[in-house]
């Protein structure tokens, strides 16, 4: 038993109800109440978050979901849905009176079309699955979180996730043509077309990063790409994480659209080095790993051009990788960031936000002010092509206060993105972690104006209620400072 979550209470008679009637439509294995079978499914990957569903349902058909759907609408239920638990915003965070609908055993690709260029998959089929099934037709589905190992794609839909190579090829949103949903009615609705534009509105952009809180996905129409005849990374490292961040303006500036454009800092270099090995500058204090890809070529002129750049822009080496072995590696390193920064710290906390490019030497100093202030380190693992930061603030949850200034101080980092230009989010999402963020980066009449989207999807509110959008109520509290953030979200939600 995990000693700091809230156990389950005794169910009233009407969850007794609905539990009875979930069992009438699934198989025994796919209704789960007892406690520790429910514990598995507490949290996402923000694990300071958690709180045990009243019931995890796992169906595997469409029709169970309909049939889900419509008991929890009927019986004024709601739904939270989940892929892997990924995540990390807490978008997958339970309710305790509500159904968690896990899509974990929707994990079929339906179909690879090399002709057309796409793959229809269920949602819980893992990212990177995707490419490994195309592969024997020299193609490759583009979005690739660092999680892309075990992320789903329904989950990428969710989020709208990026990856090392969103710069080039784009987010989840432009690499999706076609979804099949089930709404809170139970109604199997067709969104998009195997076309490059369907008529009507574009609501197929409106689904992607919808948190869950407009349907449930059941099916997924992706792009596909055709392998590049030669992709290389350059790896450019720097003596000032600022040049590092300047360097990155220049390359664009140039004309340039890399494949991927990374960026990593000092503390990032040093944990990803002893964790993978990939051939890293430890004493560097910032590091640009630069993919270029095309034709042969497109290639050598780029990299020698990129080269050049970076080592006008005050690098201290620069060098490509030899092989493809090589730069796999060197992609290795980056992807393992996050992971590798687990082994140096008790715990971590994995910001979220995008801003322009030319602001990252601003916002790096801040930063780095802001973190001798807090005596808190900070690792930035940067999609500096693009702006998405990832500042992972180090802290130790079992110092008292701790936990509360390190939530403090990436309130200041997601303000600081939206005063810089910017925005709270990159590919991440809201959910419960950025919620009260919302109320800095719009305003009432938008605010208002999401709520509407929400109803005419979902009247009565029961997927996935009180992620994302705030209400205009809580912004006006969030705005008075009337209590911690964190004590704002919901009473009986556990923080550790």
């Amino acid at each position: 038993m995990h000693p700091s979550t809230r156990e389950i209470t005794q169910r009233t008679p009407a969850q007794e109800s609905l539990i009875k009637e979930l069992r009438a439509l699934l198989p025994v294995t796919a209704v789960l109440t007892d406690p520790e079978d429910l514990r598995p499914f507490e949290c996402d990957g923000l694990s300071v978050y958690r709180r045990l569903p009243l019931v995890v349902v796992l169906p595997d058909t469409i029709e169970q979901v309909q049939a889900i759907m419509q008991l929890c609408h009927k019986l004024n239920i709601a739904v939270v849905a989940r892929g892997t638990g990924t995540g990390l915003s807490g978008g997958a965070l339970p309710l305790g009176d509500g159904v968690l609908l896990s899509l974990a055993r929707f994990k079929r690709i339906l179909n690879i079309d090399p002709l057309n260029a796409m793959a229809t998959v269920q949602p819980g089929v893992r990212n990177l699955a995707i490419s490994e099934a195309a592969a024997a037709h020299g193609m490759y589905y583009a979005p690739d979180p660092s999680s892309q190992i075990a992320c789903t794609i329904g989950g990428n839909v969710a989020e709208n996730s990026g990856g090392v190579h969103c710069l080039k090829y784009g987010l989840t949103v432009h690499n999706v043509l076609m979804l099949k949903i089930i709404t809170i009615e139970g109604e199997f609705l067709t969104i998009g077309a195997e076309t490059l534009d369907a008529p009507g509105y574009d609501v197929l952009a409106l689904m992607s990063g919808s948190e869950g809180m407009l349907g449930i996905i059941v099916e997924v129409t992706v792009k596909l790409l055709a392998r590049p005849e030669r992709a290389q990374v350059v790896l450019a490292a720097f003596d000032d994480v600022v040049k590092a961040g300047e360097a990155v303006g220049s390359i664009i500036a140039a004309g340039i659209i890399p494949a991927g454009l990374e960026m990593m800092d000092r503390l990032a270099i040093q944990a990803a080095e002893d964790f993978a090995h990939a051939g890293y500058p430890r004493h560097a204090e910032a590091i640009l790993l630069c993919e270029l890809d095309g034709s042969n070529a497109e290639v050598s002129e780029h990299i020698m051009t990129a080269c050049k750049l970076l080592t006008e822009c005050g690098a201290t080496e620069v060098r490509t990788a030899t092989d493809e072995a090589e730069r796999q590696l060197l992609w290795k390193g980056r992807k393992s960031a996050f992971p590798a920064v687990g082994r140096i710290s008790p715990d971590y906390y994995c910001m979220d936000g995008t801003i322009p490019r030319r602001q990252l030497p601003h916002v790096l100093k801040q930063m780095s002010q802001w973190s001798a202030e807090y005596g808190l380190p900070v690792a930035n693992v940067f999609h500096a092509g693009d702006g998405n930061l990832h500042p992972l603030i180090l802290f130790d949850a079992n110092k008292p206060g701790e936990l509360a200034r390190t939530e403090e101080f990436g309130r200041r980092i997601l303000k600081l993105c939206v005063e810089a230009g910017g925005t709270i989010t990159g590919e991440h999402g809201v959910g419960m972690e950025k919620i009260d963020q919302m109320c800095i980066q719009f305003q009432s009449a938008e605010l208002s104006q999401f709520h509407a989207v929400k109803a005419a999807f979902d009247p009565l509110g029961l997927l996935n209620p009180g992620k994302a959008v705030p209400t205009l109520h809580r912004c006006a509290e969030f705005g008075a400072m009337h209590v911690h953030h964190g004590e704002l979200r919901h009473p009986e939600l556990e923080r550790f």
